[in-house]
């Protein structure tokens, strides 16, 4: 994979999937959001406090990688390694990251909420542009696998 974490575990520590429940929404509210966030799966190992984790198996250091600086990155892995901080903590942080970087996916898609005509006009257009590229590459296609364009030369005398 080209990203830092080739898959987000879900809340529960498996794949995530809407049919495990274990997701979070792109729409979800900030209050939603740190509810969830509460309640995902850490560190097995780490049963106290001042147990000192592993965050390479540890679902919240994943989505710290995604969600998060190289300075709260850093300082999570630190803080878990040595029992610095919390799970509970670990897991605000990832929190406050994750709605930070929503934050602009949800005013955009707010936006387009209240302007559904101009989500239809970008569809029409996008069509309008895939249309003629595909129109183009069947053309090629065509005459690859059939050779069209030269049998309407032979059958037109041209």
């Amino acid at each position: 994979m080209l990203t830092k974490t080739p898959r987000i575990p879900g809340l529960d520590g498996r794949k995530m999937s809407k049919s495990y429940g274990n997701t979070i929404t792109l729409s979800e509210s900030d209050d939603d959001i740190r509810k969830k966030t509460k309640v995902m799966v850490t560190d097995p190992a780490r049963k106290r406090r001042t147990d000192p984790g592993n965050p390479d198996v540890c679902p919240v250091y994943d989505w710290h990688k995604l969600f998060s600086s190289p300075e709260t990155l850093k300082w999570s892995a630190e803080g878990c390694r040595t029992a610095g901080i919390g799970c509970i903590e670990c897991k605000a942080k990832m929190a406050d990251h994750l709605i930070e970087w929503i934050a602009p996916i949800r005013e955009r898609r707010v936006a387009y909420e209240k302007h559904p005509a101009r989500v239809l006009e970008v569809i029409d257009s996008g069509s309008a542009k895939a249309r003629e590229v595909a129109k183009v590459t069947m053309k090629r296609v065509r005459e690859a696998v059939f050779g069209w364009d030269k049998k309407r030369k032979q059958v037109s005398g041209a």
